[in-house]
């Protein structure tokens, strides 16, 4: 019987999978010269949009619930760190223990509460002290200046407008923002042209983006969970239909809305 070949030249995978040090020695193996022809033709850029498609898979994951699921999909995204470091490593940029080495020393300085003589009782002191630290290692900075662009819209208008309140640019109170949301809903709806109906939903959806933030919903996270009631509400009304022998597009509006009064009444509860 012929011995199964385990990769270039039969070298065997690491004894103990469950240690970091065993991924390590994998993903290097991999990177190696004899190793994987796909793994060493990957860049950053390349390996980009893999990172972001396991970010969602793994969001989508603790949306679930699924503690196994969640597991896999850390471990994802945990190949994707490693991955853009052998990369790295590769191309003489900066290696594995750079990562680890820089991360380490942020957290204990940003921690002095914890691994200093810093005091901090409760999580509003201790994100206050972050940024009060973070602005003394760079003080001509702006605040906003490390919330990425590439962020979904929503999720940064959210970040912007918290670090722009935790600096005192803010109404005193929720009736400010909610007060002005139906001013801007108003200026949309006299809006003439495209251009202006962009711009002032724009102006809607960052008003919005701002009451939630302050009263603690992650905008995000509702819009994701309106988006699958919306999913589940239309998927119901179109087996409905199915079920009569009807199209959605064959009945009229009070029909509809009988199906998709069903459709929340099935719903409720999930």
């Amino acid at each position: 019987m012929e011995t199964p070949r385990t990769g270039p030249q039969g070298a065997p995978p690491p004894e103990d999978l469950a240690s970091f040090a065993a991924l390590e020695a994998i993903v290097r193996r991999l990177h190696a010269p004899d190793g994987c022809p796909w793994d060493r033709e990957q860049t950053h850029a390349s390996l980009r949009p893999h990172l972001l498609e396991e970010t969602y898979e793994l969001l989508e994951a603790i949306d679930a619930g699924g503690a196994n699921a969640i597991a896999e999909e850390l471990g994802d995204v945990l190949l994707q760190v490693l991955m853009h470091a052998a990369v790295a490593e590769r191309q003489g940029e900066f290696t594995l223990g750079d990562v680890i080495a820089g991360i380490a020393a942020k957290l204990v300085a940003r921690h002095p509460h914890v691994f200093a003589d810093g005091a901090a009782e409760t999580a509003e002191e201790v994100r206050a002290g972050w940024e009060a630290l973070k602005r003394r290692e760079r003080p001509d900075r702006s605040r906003l200046a490390g919330v990425p662009a590439t962020l979904p819209a929503l999720a940064e208008s959210q970040t912007l407008q918290g670090r722009a309140r935790r600096a005192g640019l803010d109404w005193p109170d929720v009736e400010g923002p909610l007060d002005k949301l139906a001013e801007e809903i108003g200026e949309f709806a006299r809006a003439e042209t495209d251009e202006e109906r962009e711009d002032e939903f724009g102006d809607v959806l960052f008003v919005a983006a701002n009451i939630a933030q302050r009263l603690g919903v992650d905008g995000e996270q509702a819009l994701r969970r309106a988006n699958a009631k919306f999913r589940q509400r239309f998927t119901h009304m179109e087996r409905e239909a199915a079920a009569g022998g009807r199209e959605l597009e064959a009945l009229d509006l009070p029909a509809l809305n009988r199906l998709w009064d069903r459709a929340k009444e099935a719903g409720r509860g999930l």
